[in-house]
């Protein structure tokens, strides 16, 4: 008897989609489903598959970058995420950044367009009794649906705090006080930085550690994210910690002054148009009126106009160590595979990493064959063995990094190291990739 090659992948997100894609070009029939427009999120505003409610930057392109290994990697794998980043790319000097309008309209048209994929609009509050079902409701899975899957892990969930940037139109700000340019010189001018004078600075510091917050609802604990840190949280850690960190002004010269600034406030991009461009790394939980005021002391900003204000949202994840197996299975319902960020991996190509390795392996465990896992010395596989492997009394979510890759034999000198991690991921990557072909 033929093996039933029918899935269900719960969320439209990158993830999702990414899932459902690779898995229906293996011969599965899928079915994918995502609860907007009937029911929106704290954070999501159209009805698009693969909307990004962050920034709209996947980070750096070099392969000596973590990010940029991991999206070359993801290339290679066919990812239909990248594919579409690529098209849909806005300047961003050397990272890949892209028009999140545009980008998830194209998404939602390939995978909408796919006579193997049915989208189905509309809230899941439950999984299917029966059949082989891939989670990827992403870390604001709703709450009827994250009660009922608590109740299926036994565990209870981990969660942390996720930030957004503010974002503003772009003829709203004063470039006479701003210059364009990429730090050091690299890929182009694509950020317009407002530099910033001591006197400046410290003035913003102040005013940002005196501003009113949104409050937490009763019960929860403020737990951000490392890689996505409120701003204000940046700057009760020292007065010094923005210009070390965000607002630092390495790798650019004022051309008015001739001096590297005190401090940088960059803009970058947000769409094809250039109409809009986001805070870089001024993610914040002020409330609107106080980011008004508080942003408006950045040279260049007085008078902007915000198309959106930044916000603070709860981000779920399960503790995958304890729950699930390298192949994204749930250890006690192996018909049950989990996908995206809600496994405990943070950033939008990690999060389509998950979600490739996860259509994947699905597709193939309803074919009946052996499960393929990447090699830890890849990025994807070296995730996997992360979010599956770690301390799980510890476990907290990861970005890609060279730290977690394995060693390189013998003798390598430094400024080889990433270069040549990077080398041995991709032809890795390129096999094991290989192999789930050719026996599909």
């Amino acid at each position: 008897m033929a093996p039933d090659m029918r899935l269900t992948v719960i969320g439209g997100g990158l993830a999702g989609c990414e899932a459902a894609w690779q898995a229906a070009l293996r011969g599965c029939r899928v079915t994918l489903h995502e609860m907007r427009p009937e029911r929106f999120s704290p954070a999501h505003r159209t009805p698009y598959l693969a909307e990004l409610v962050c920034s709209n930057s996947l980070k750096a392109e070099s392969i000596e970058n973590a990010s940029g290994l991991l999206k070359q990697e993801l290339r290679l794998c066919g990812s239909l995420i990248l594919a579409q980043a690529d098209r849909m790319r806005v300047p961003a000097g050397g990272a890949l950044a892209v028009d999140r309008e545009r980008f998830a309209r194209a998404v939602t048209e390939a995978v909408t367009h796919h006579p193997a994929i049915t989208v189905v609009r509309g809230e899941v509050r439950d999984l299917p009794d029966q059949g082989v079902v891939i989670v990827a409701t992403g870390p604001l899975t709703s709450d009827a649906l994250a009660e009922r899957l608590q109740e299926l892990v036994g565990s209870r969930f981990l969660y942390f705090h996720d930030a957004i940037s503010p974002i503003v139109e772009a003829d709203s700000i004063d470039r006479t006080r701003m210059f364009a340019a990429s730090r050091y010189d690299k890929a182009g001018p694509d950020y317009l930085n407002c530099p910033m004078t001591r006197e400046q600075y410290y003035a913003f510091i102040e005013a940002l550690l005196g501003a009113q917050k949104v409050p937490l609802r009763e019960f929860e604990t403020l737990i951000p994210f490392e890689g996505c840190m409120p701003i204000e949280v940046m700057a009760e850690r020292g007065k010094e910690t923005l210009a070390h960190g965000p607002l630092k002004p390495v790798g650019l010269i004022d051309p008015v002054t001739g001096e590297q600034p005190y401090a940088v406030v960059q803009l970058r991009q947000e769409n094809q148009e250039a109409t809009l461009y986001s805070l870089v790394g001024c993610q914040t939980r002020l409330t609107w009126s106080e980011q008004k005021r508080v942003f408006a002391l950045i040279p260049g900003l007085e008078q902007a106009t915000f198309a959106r204000y930044g916000s603070l949202h709860r981000n779920t994840f399960i503790n995958a160590p304890r729950l699930l197996l390298k192949t994204m299975q749930l250890k006690t319902q192996p018909r049950i595979f989990f996908a995206g960020q809600i496994t405990g991996v943070e950033g939008y190509c990690e999060s389509t990493a998950i979600g490739l390795v996860a259509g994947i392996q699905a597709s193939r465990y309803v074919a009946n064959k052996d499960p393929l896992v990447p090699p830890p010395s890849t990025m994807i596989g070296a995730l996997l063995a992360f979010i599956t492997e770690s301390d799980d009394a510890h476990f907290q979510p990861m970005n890609a990094n060279f730290g977690l890759l394995p060693k390189l034999s013998g003798r390598v000198f430094r400024n080889d190291r990433k270069r040549l991690l990077a080398q041995r991921a991709l032809e890795d990557i390129a096999q094991w990739i290989g192999k789930t072909k050719t026996d599909c």
